[in-house]
């Protein structure tokens, strides 16, 4: 009997042993928004700033003109204090990848308009739109990501910031 008691005992803990613990539930890690930085905040507000100004191929500064890595390089310059050059393909390069869902004013978007990848920017300023020097128009002005044009040469997000 004493055996048979030490036989169930040892077999119930085995079986004990190999049974699955309670299942529980599976815990996600959700990425945390990006809080808006004081850079970024700094940079959307001196790309308001700019709204109505005229555009021009090259054009670096608002007194003359400004085309979209031109507003990019001097906004960035202005309000925060870093230096950005060359053409929107080259921002892009300097530029840290980031995904469109993590977008916070400051913050680039970049689009394939001219059949070339980066070929514009612009400075997004939240709420699913972004400030943009546009040949198109010629003035400095803020546009939707979701409009029908930029939706389907919209290419990537980046950031300088941080």
């Amino acid at each position: 009997m004493r055996w048979r008691l030490s036989f169930v005992a040892c077999l119930a803990l085995c079986l004990a042993a190999c049974g699955s613990p309670a299942s529980r539930p599976v815990a996600t890690i959700a990425h945390a928004p990006r809080p808006v930085s004081a850079q970024g905040a700094e940079v959307v507000l001196y790309a308001m700033s700019l709204i109505d100004t005229g555009y021009r191929f090259g054009g670096k500064n608002p007194d003359a003109g400004l085309d979209c890595s031109g507003m990019v390089s001097y906004i960035y310059g202005q309000a925060a204090g870093l230096r950005v050059g060359g053409s929107a393909a080259d921002i892009a390069r300097q530029a840290r990848p980031i995904g469109r869902d993590e977008l916070r004013p400051g913050d680039l978007v970049f689009f394939n308009t001219l059949n070339r990848p980066f070929s514009h920017v612009g400075i997004y300023i939240g709420d699913d739109r972004f400030v943009h020097a546009p040949s198109s128009n010629g003035r400095v002005r803020i546009d939707q990501l979701a409009s029908g044009y930029f939706a389907q040469r919209y290419e990537a997000a980046r950031t300088l910031l941080d």
